[in-house]
This record gives C-alpha cells, sequence and structure tokens, in this order.
C-alpha cells in the first residue's frame, strides 16, 4: 500500500523552530534588521529562489516558475511591538520591552514554509511568485507604504494575497470575505488648553480636565446621533495625560484617539464632525485647542473574486467544516496599500485554543498562538500560489 506524502505535515517542526527563534528574538518596525538577515539566510538555503532586500529590513523571494501564469504576490509582516512581555514559557521574548503580540512570527514562519515548498517544486508552478517579508507594519504610514510608493515590488504583480493569525478564531478555521475586510485607522491629537490655578478654587480657573471629560463624553454623539446606523464608525479616546499633583489644576490637557472607517465618504466627514463637538464644548467652557488629524492605512477592501477564489481553496484544502465567512473587523492593515496597486484579499487563520491558552487579545501581553494554526496558514498559501498564478 502506498503511503501519501504531506510535505506540509513534514515542515511541522520546521515552523516551530522558526516562529519560537523569531518570537525570542523581536524588533519592532523600521529595526528589523536581525530579523531580515535571519530570514535573508534561511531563504537562501532554498533552491530556485532569487532573495533580495527592496529596504534595508525587508526580503523578497521570488520564484520563477517553469510554466506560464499570472504573477503573484505573497505578503508576510515581520516587525513586533513595543510591549513587555508577560508570557513564561522558555521561547518568550529575550528583548525587553519587546514582544510579538499580533502573531506576526507566525505570518514569518508560514510564509518561510510557503517559500520552502515551492523551491522544491519550480517546475510545477505557473507564472511567479513574489514573497515579501515586509517591515514596520504596525508603525504608520506602513512599511507596504514604502515598499509600493519607492520600490518596483508592485510592477507587474496581477494579484496579491495574504493572511492574518487571529486569536479570536479557533485554531485551524480559515475565515474570507469579499468587500470591507478591515478598517481605516486614522488618529486624532488633542491639546485643550484653558486657566490653571488652585484646586480649592475652580472658580478662578478654566479647568481643561474637567473641559476635556466633556469632549470624550460628547464625541460618542459623533456616532450615536450624528451617522446613520448602518454605517460603521468608531471614535475611541484613548490616551488623557493632565496635570502634575492632586491640588493644582493644570492649563493643559492632551488626548488622544482612534477613528476607525470603511465608507471613503464617511473616513472625509469625520473630522469634522469631531472637530465641530470639539469646538462647542471648549467655546461653551472658555478655553482653546490645537486638533491634529492623521489619515492612516486605507481601509482593506478584498477584491469579490480573489476572495471567492480563496474562498474555494479553503474548503477544498482544510475542509468545509474550518471554513467560515469572515466578518468585518474595525482593526487596521496596510495590506490595504498593496490593494491599491492589484486585485487581491486578505484573509483570517484562526490561532485560538484553550489548551495553548491561546485565545488572548492581539497587542496583549499574553498573547500567543496555537502552532497548530502554521500548518493551515501554509496549506493556504501554498495553494493559493499554486492556484492564483494559473493563467487566464
Amino acid at each position: 500500500m502506498t503511503q501519501t506524502v504531506d510535505p506540509v505535515a513534514d515542515l511541522r517542526d520546521q515552523l516551530v523552530a522558526w516562529r519560537r527563534h523569531l518570537h525570542m528574538n523581536p524588533e519592532v518596525g523600521f529595526e528589523e534588521h536581525e530579523t531580515a538577515a535571519y530570514i535573508e539566510a534561511e531563504l537562501r538555503r532554498m533552491r530556485g529562489l532569487e532573495v533580495s532586500r527592496p529596504t534595508a529590513t525587508s526580503v523578497l523571494a521570488v520564484l520563477k516558475g517553469a510554466q506560464p501564469g499570472r504573477t503573484l504576490l505573497l505578503r508576510a509582516d515581520i516587525d513586533a511591538l513595543p510591549i513587555e512581555e508577560e508570557n513564561t514559557f522558555e521561547f518568550r521574548s529575550q528583548k525587553p520591552g519587546k514582544m510579538h503580540a499580533c502573531g506576526h512570527d507566525g505570518h514569518t514562519a508560514i510564509l518561510l514554509g510557503v517559500a520552502r515548498l515551492l523551491s522544491a517544486q519550480r517546475e510545477a508552478v505557473p507564472g511567479e511568485v513574489r514573497m515579501i517579508f515586509q517591515h514596520a507594519e504596525e508603525i504608520g504610514p506602513g512599511g507596504a507604504e514604502e515598499l509600493v510608493m519607492k520600490t518596483d515590488l508592485m510592477n507587474g504583480v496581477d494579484v496579491v494575497t495574504g493572511l492574518h493569525l487571529n486569536s479570536q478564531l479557533p485554531a485551524g478555521v480559515v475565515a474570507v470575505k469579499p468587500g470591507a475586510f478591515m478598517a481605516a485607522p486614522d488618529s486624532l491629537h488633542l491639546t485643550i488648553r484653558g486657566k490653571g490655578g488652585h484646586g480649592a478654587h475652580p472658580e478662578q480657573t478654566v479647568d481643561p480636565i474637567a473641559v476635556g471629560a466633556q469632549v470624550v463624553t460628547n464625541l460618542q454623539h459623533v456616532v450615536s446621533r450624528h451617522v446613520a446606523a448602518l454605517d460603521a464608525l468608531v471614535v475611541s479616546i484613548t490616551y488623557f495625560q493632565s496635570g502634575t499633583t492632586h491640588n493644582v489644576i493644570p492649563d493643559t490637557a492632551v488626548l488622544q484617539g482612534t477613528v476607525r472607517t470603511f465608507d471613503p465618504e464617511l473616513r472625509q466627514r469625520a473630522p469634522q464632525l469631531i472637530e465641530r463637538v470639539i469646538k462647542g464644548v471648549c467655546e461653551a467652557h472658555g478655553a482653546t485647542y490645537e486638533l491634529g488629524y492623521e489619515f492612516g492605512y486605507r481601509p482593506v477592501i478584498n477584491t469579490a473574486w480573489v476572495a471567492e477564489r480563496l474562498r474555494e481553496i479553503a474548503v477544498e484544502t482544510v475542509g468545509p467544516e474550518q471554513y467560515q465567512d469572515a466578518q468585518p473587523t474595525m482593526g487596521g492593515e496596510d495590506f490595504s496599500a498593496y490593494l491599491e496597486k492589484a486585485p487581491g484579499a486578505y484573509f483570517n487563520v484562526g490561532s485560538g485554543s484553550d489548551a495553548e491558552d491561546s485565545r488572548w487579545p492581539h497587542h496583549h501581553p499574553r498573547f500567543t498562538i496555537d502552532e497548530v494554526s502554521l500548518e493551515t496558514g501554509v496549506r493556504m498559501l501554498h495553494a493559493a500560489a499554486l492556484r492564483l498564478t494559473q493563467p487566464g
């Protein structure tokens, strides 16, 4: 009886080794020099790849197939976050204040695995597969924007795809959807200027803390009373800093926040709605303000035909019981920069399980993944590389 060979299963130990090495040695955006050197060294051990460094901290591997076909870009982000890890396993971060708290170590291991598989079967690969190990996803305007605007990475690319491990989905589940998938993450920076004084005599002051509190409360009315209920908008104030001691009313308060949208028209209108509220509150209480507003990544809008092809691949590759239609998320992703230049789709692979204590939210100091998800990611991107490069 002939035994079926499963090359992905054979990669299991190597995938885990890659992921754990990266997890132990995290580097934040634009500082991924050791990470990029490690990835480049691993890729140069594989035959048939053209390996280059489009930027100082990103790595590109190109496989030119033996058959005619499309050019596909596969993307993995490689940067970590400025978070002190609280996990206690042996491969926890060895760099104080830095941690892979979003799964990028897993993304990188997955794409290395895909590169290993494709390099061993060049004769069966149509077209061209470009595999970009991208820096600085977590820092706006993002490494993708730099690669798209300052290199020739996207020249001739016909389709693009990539994945994100998701701790809120069961390990091994694949989820994708056409259309709006991830939101545009914009930010606001607000300074409220009042008049300081003694905490015992607030009537002699213009209290920027009290004004700021009213601003925070009233900004929620932008969402609930100025935007249609079916139009997605999130306004979250995430930083409020003011004062120096218990009995002094300060002169200023500094607030920062994030604004998330899918719709381009609402995205352009949001800063006007927000400033109208800030201006009204400040004028009512005799304060002044300075508002800075920064547009971040564009929303990730999946191309319908690519999303449908990925759905078909998932059903065939991991089985219908491991597939589900994705729900849109207000999280942001600079993958959107690639979608400005070519059709494509981004999808999720579940990495959460109780057994591995891997259901912590992304960007949490206890975040980790169930490493079973690495195999699922390789199976999906490998199948996508063979399918999406087919001509026609």
